[in-house]
C-alpha cells in the first residue's frame, strides 16, 4: 500500500534532519525529500516547526516499538548497557537517534519543539525505568536509587554520546567503556551483598 502524503512528510522530516541537521530542515528541503510539493508542509502540518515535532514523536514511537520487546526482557544492568550500545550503533545508522539530538538542539532556540522532543525522549525513558525497576528490585541498592531519575541520566548520556561521537569518537568509546566498567562493578557487589549472610547470623 502507497504511503498517504501526511506520512511521507514525516519521513521526509526524520531524513532531512539526519542528512542536513535542524538548520537544513526548510519546507523546501523536506518537501524534496518526500517527494511531495512544498505548499503539502503547511497544508498537513501548519508549520514547519510543527511538522518536526509531529516527525519526532512519529519516529520515536517507531524505534521504540523495534526495541521494547527486547527491552522487557533485559534482566541485568549488563544486557541493558550492551542493548544501549547496539541501539547506540544502530540508530546512528538508522538516524533517530541523531534526530534527538537535533531536535534537542533546535529546542534551545524553538520553543515549540521542546514538549514534542521531550516527549520522544521520555518514551525511550519510560522503557528504560521499567528495566531499570525491574533489574534494582530486590537489591540492596533498590534503596539508594533514584530510579525515575537513573533512567532520565541514561536517556540523557546515550543522546549526549551521539553528540560526543561527532568530534571525538575515541572519547564516546571511551565513556562507553567506563560505563560497562560502572555496571560489572554494581553487578558483582549487588551479588556479593545477596550472598553475604544476614547481619544477625555468623558467617
Amino acid at each position: 500500500m502507497s504511503k498517504d502524503t501526511r506520512t511521507k512528510l514525516l519521513e521526509g522530516a526524520l531524513t532531512t534532519l539526519v542528512e542536513q541537521g535542524i538548520a537544513g530542515a526548510s519546507a523546501r528541503a523536506v518537501a524534496a525529500a518526500a517527494g511531495v510539493n512544498q505548499a503539502l508542509v503547511f497544508y498537513h502540518f501548519g508549520s514547519v516547526d510543527e511538522l518536526l515535532a509531529a516527525a519526532c514523536r512519529h519516529g520515536a514511537e517507531q524505534r521504540v516499538a523495534v526495541y521494547r520487546d527486547r527491552l522487557r526482557k533485559t534482566g541485568t544492568l549488563d544486557e541493558l548497557l550492551a542493548l544501549g550500545r547496539e541501539l547506540h550503533t544502530t540508530e546512528r545508522a538508522g538516524g533517530h537517534v541523531a534526530v534527538l539530538a537535533q531536535l534537542l538542539a533546535g529546542a534551545q532556540t524553538q520553543p515549540r519543539l521542546a514538549p514534542a522532543t521531550a516527549a520522544g525522549l521520555a518514551l525511550w525513558t519510560e522503557e528504560i525505568e521499567q528495566v531499570l525497576g525491574r533489574v534494582l528490585a530486590g537489591s540492596p541498592l533498590s534503596g539508594l536509587v533514584d530510579v525515575a531519575g537513573l533512567a532520565k541520566a541514561l536517556s540523557a548520556a546515550f543522546i549526549g554520546l551521539e553528540l560526543f561521537e561527532g568530534v571525538d569518537p575515541a572519547g564516546a568509546e571511551h565513556a562507553f567503556a567506563a560505563l560497562d566498567r560502572i555496571a560489572g562493578l554494581i553487578t558483582a557487589l549487588d551479588e556479593l551483598t545477596r550472598l553475604a549472610p544476614p547481619a544477625d547470623q555468623p558467617p
